[in-house]
């Protein structure tokens, strides 16, 4: 029936949630504040002994933070009288003195109509059930004991059996004066197209009651007998009573489980759900036919915080599970999320129970993969990497999937999570001794070439040079300790250091990784990983110090700057020792002019990527050709000088 406008409100105004609930439940006495509405107990949807059902009697909502039981007045009658919606309310009508709207007949013919329709459906289950016990139904008690089932188990989850012929159930519900469309509203008859008498929808088949929260039986799914039926499974139509979309199969019994603390597992079938909830898996449901759908995802929410979806382990399973993550990323809230249990290849929870036992079982699901794994794993697994547009196309489209996510908070830490991933995936790897691997498509993390004699020769590759760079990444890495908001800008060149200094390797890392999440997690990891002194040692040496951004932490443009102009030396400075490196093979033979040119105009270049307005003038001098040089790169450029031997002449 319909309910006039307000009345619900006023229903709720008069009563008290304290004392309605009150009738079921002990105050805790040492935590309620009865003055404030402030009430605890015991939950009465689960067993505990600690206090954990709150009651917010001003606001009139109740809370369990054991098994996640909410509502108000209405669904607390609901829920432990077992009554429906409006019985619920004619119950809290009477305590509050508010007499009820006269009903709208409509309103009850469709309620009375449901309860008619479920009557038959109870009807249909003890003929199925009594159909099983028969000599016909030999193959199928044979079928069910290979699958584990004995007769106890068969009485537990109330299997039928449904005989090969077009009218057996018609028949036996006709003998009971069942009307014809009641029997065509339950979905267990189909209407004849050549005008005959209709024929059962379920003929040959295995027969599982599907039930709904409350008990009632809604639906059945039947388990074809031949094995060359079209529909392994077929589930009833549609009806009043049945929504596939809205149901899960053993849904009332699973919710019970959940609230005593036993895992929620999604699994595909009955079969997979029945076996489960025999090893020990009593909160276990399965949809019905279909993927999980937007409503049923929302009513494994309202039964667990984090349920876990086991696949089978095939194709159709792991699409499935990928086809879940799209639907679940829009409805994510704090603490709602799914965990993903992936079967062995060719397995499904029930093979792997009659195999392995429930410890392997329970073993896979306390190591359920959390869906920000999941996700990553679809958009990475069986590709390569081996181009930046490859890795900017797998940048957006793990971009575009995270937009979907509307809670903010957790919209960034899926961006943190893939960033974590994609950190170890694109992470500079270093072999034995510390040295750089680079990542070869199709063959892992290799070894670079052996250095050129010539460039481990070289002046700049030690000395004086040596340390100017080292000193320049000391700049660098100091810059983004104090501002790591600017990091993500230079992951480039970041990954390209050389950082002799193992610190500096370390702390390159954990800037890539965790510079986005801000300067205090950054400051923790540092202190995790090098100990106390190391942000000291970094930020006290004089020439770190007087760095205008590191003087003035949090200064974005400044950091920024200082990054970019140390990154360009160091830049220029591998420039000249490349330049340096092909100019001392070339003079094994007679030195000329030309070669003399190159490496003049190396260092030029050189200085000129380190020149600084800010610098002192009196550390540069101009040189031939306009550019001014700082003294210590013409002081490094003349020792390359007098270190070759220009007497040489080729032969």
């Amino acid at each position: 029936m319909s309910l006039p406008p307000g009345f619900l409100d006023e229903l709720r105004t008069r009563l008290s949630l304290g004392q309605v609930v009150g009738r079921k439940v002990m105050w805790d006495a040492r935590k309620s504040n009865q003055g404030k509405g402030d009430l605890w107990a015991p939950c009465p949807f689960h067993h505990e002994k600690t206090a954990s059902f709150h009651v917010d009697d001003r606001k009139g909502y109740y809370y369990c933070f054991g098994c996640h039981a909410k509502g108000d007045a209405i669904s607390f009658v609901r829920e432990t009288e077992n009554v429906g919606f409006m019985e619920a309310v004619e119950i809290l009508a009477g305590e509050a003195g508010m007499p009820m709207p006269e009903r709208d007949p409509r309103a009850q013919e469709k309620a009375d109509k449901r309860t008619q329709l479920a009557d038959v459906m109870e009807m249909a289950v003890q003929h199925f059930r009594l159909q099983l016990k028969t000599g016909a139904a030999g193959t199928a008690r044979d079928y069910l004991e290979r699958r584990g089932l004995d007769p106890a188990a068969q009485d537990r989850w109330e299997i039928g059996y449904a005989p090969d012929a077009w009218q057996g159930l018609w028949d036996a519900l006709k003998g009971k004066s069942v009307e014809d469309d009641l029997i065509l509203g339950a979905g267990l008859a189909k209407p004849s197209q050549k005008g005959g008498t209709p024929y059962d929808t379920f003929r040959g088949r295995i027969m599982f009651p599907i039930r709904d929260a409350r008990g009632r039986c809604i639906a059945f799914g039947g388990r074809a007998m031949d094995p060359n039926d079209n529909a392994k499974y077929l589930n009833s139509p549609e009806t009043e009573l049945f929504d596939k979309g809205r149901s899960l199969y053993n849904h009332g019994p699973a919710r019970t489980a959940a609230g005593k603390g036993q895992p929620l597992i999604v699994a595909e079938g009955y079969m997979d759900v029945i076996a489960l909830a025999e090893h020990g898996f009593g909160a276990s449901v399965a949809p019905l036919g279909t993927a999980v759908t937007e409503n049923q995802l929302a009513m494994l929410w309202r039964i667990a915080d984090e349920p876990i979806i086991a696949l089978d382990g095939d194709k159709a399973g792991l699409h499935a599970a990928m086809r879940l993550i799209d639907l679940a990323l829009p409805q994510l809230e704090a603490g709602k999320s799914l965990r993903f249990v992936l079967m062995p290849e060719g397995q499904d929870p029930d093979d792997l129970l009659k195999a392995q036992g429930a410890p392997a079982l329970q073993k896979l699901v306390d190591n359920a993969m959390p869906m920000v794994q999941l996700l990553w794993q679809r958009e990475t697994e069986g590709k390569t990497f081996d181009s930046p547009e490859r890795k900017a196309a797998l940048d957006k489209s793990l971009r575009d999937k995270i937009k979907l996510i509307q809670d903010p908070s957790i919209r960034q830490h899926y961006g943190q999570a893939i960033k974590d991933l994609r950190w170890q995936l694109f992470r500079p790897q270093r072999g034995a001794g510390g040295q750089k691997r680079n990542w070869q498509p199709g063959r892992g993390w290799q070894a670079p070439p052996v250095p050129m004699p010539s460039t481990k020769t070289s002046a700049l590759a030690s000395g004086d040079a040596q340390i100017a760079d080292h000193l320049r990444e000391t700049v660098i890495l100091a810059a983004l300790v104090c501002t790591p908001d600017v990091a993500e800008e230079f992951e480039s060149g970041l990954e390209s250091l050389a950082c002799v200094n193992p610190d500096h390797a370390v702390l390159r890392d954990l800037i890539l990784r965790h510079g986005h999440a801000g300067t205090e997690l950054l400051r923790e990891k540092i202190f995790g990983a090098l100990g106390p002194d190391a942000l000291d040692n970094l930020l006290s040496s004089r020439h770190v110090a007087i760095v205008p951004c590191i003087r003035t932490p949090g200064d974005a443009e400044m950091a920024r700057m200082t990054v970019a102009e140390e990154l360009a030396k160091l830049s220029a400075a591998k420039g000249l020792n490349a330049e340096i490196a092909d100019a001392a093979q070339d003079l094994e033979g007679v030195a000329d002019e030309g070669v003399t040119w190159r490496l003049s105009q190396a260092a030029e270049a050189a200085a000129q990527a380190s020149r600084s307005g800010k610098e002192d003038d009196s550390e540069y001098e101009t040189g031939d050709n306009g550019a001014r040089i700082s003294r210590s790169e013409k002081d490094a450029f003349s020792a390359l000088m007098d270190q070759i031997d220009f007497s040489k002449r080729r032969n």
